[in-house]
Formats: C-alpha cells, structure tokens, sequence
C-alpha cells in the first residue's frame, strides 16, 4: 500500500506532535550515525526539543568538532568580508573614473562654447576651431538634405492631385494675375467723379 505525502507544516495536536518528534528525532540520529560510519565522515547534530531538552550525536569528541565548525565559520566569514570589502572599494574606484570623465566631458563642452578658453594654448585652440568647423560642415549638410526632402515632399504631393484640380489651381491664379494686371492698367481719368446735384444734364 503507498504511503500518501505528509504535508508539512506544523502539527497542532500536541501529542501527535510529540510522537512525531521522537519518531523523527531518532531516525535523524541514525541517519548522522550511518553517514559518519559509511562515508568515514565526522558528523555531528544537535537537536532541542519544544521544551528545550538536548538531543546529540557526534561521531568524535562533539568539543573538537565545535572548535572545528567555528574556525571554519570564522574563515569563511573572514574571507567573505574580504571580498566584500574589495568589491565595494572596485565600485568606489570606477565611481572616481566616472566622475572625472564627466567633469572632462562638461569643461570640453564649455569650451566648443566659448567659456573657460583663458587657460586653452593655441594649439587647443586650433583643434577647437577645425572641431567646430567640421560640425558646422556636417549641419549645414544635414540641414540642406532636410530642405530636399520637404521640397521633394512637396513635389508629390502636388502631383499626387487630378489633373482638374491642378487645372482649376493654375487659372485661379491666371485670374488673379490678370485682374491685378487689368487693375494696374486702368486709367484713372477713364473714372467719372463729378458730384452732380438733381437730375442728369442729359435729362434737363
């Protein structure tokens, strides 16, 4: 018959816990005993029971193998704090770098702005001007192929339109043309501005 899988959490019937524990307490026991015994290992456990009695084993002097485990832990922890200590002065190291090259990188920005240059030789000064030459060279270039291409954009637009609107777009602007230009050329003697009072001379 197979056993169903114990849950484990803690057992809240004292006494089911209490065999529990007994049961388990000396079957962990025995498990320490064979492990030193098969694999020629020192093992030791320790166990407090609920009301604080101890339980042990040892498979040699349990003092010894305290000592043992403490200046394991006290090197190992040792050797840690170490490293630790070097990871944190690498990090402190690479923050220092950082900060310099930042502080380079703001003072050669002041520069190509023209503040801070007292302390700049004329050969600095060459390489700032041939610097903010060659940037200049690169801006205009962007920005005359920037112009080209809203111009292109520009062009297809206009031919994307039917033929009708393109037609009635071009008199449009022939009438405007030529109702400025009839405007222009009016003479203005040709307009009658006398001020006549009653009827017509045509009329009396």
């Amino acid at each position: 018959m197979v056993r169903g899988k114990i849950e484990i959490k803690r057992i809240e019937n004292k006494t089911s816990r209490q065999i529990t524990f007994s049961k388990r307490r000396k079957g962990l026991l025995k498990k320490a005993h064979e492990l030193s015994v098969l694999c020629d290992a020192q093992v030791a456990a320790i166990v407090f029971s609920q009301k604080g009695k101890l339980y042990e084993f040892a498979s040699s002097d349990m003092k010894k193998m305290m000592e043992q485990c403490e200046i394991y832990r006290s090197g190992y922890f040792h050797a840690e704090r170490l490293q630790e200590e070097d990871d944190v002065q690498d990090l402190k190291n690479e923050v220092t770098v950082m900060v310099n090259s930042i502080e380079l990188l703001q003072l050669h920005c002041r520069k190509l702005m023209g503040q801070d240059l007292g302390s700049c030789s004329v050969d600095e000064l060459n390489k700032i001007t041939i610097q903010i030459e060659k940037s200049l060279t690169l801006i205009r270039s962007r920005k005359a192929k920037v112009h080209e291409e809203e111009v292109g954009k520009l062009k297809a637009e206009f031919e994307e339109k039917p033929l009708w609107m393109q037609s009635r777009s071009l008199e449009s602007e022939n009438n405007a043309s030529s109702s400025s230009s009839a405007f222009e050329n009016m003479n203005i003697s040709d307009v009658e501005t006398d001020l006549c009072i009653g009827l017509p001379r045509s009329q009396v």
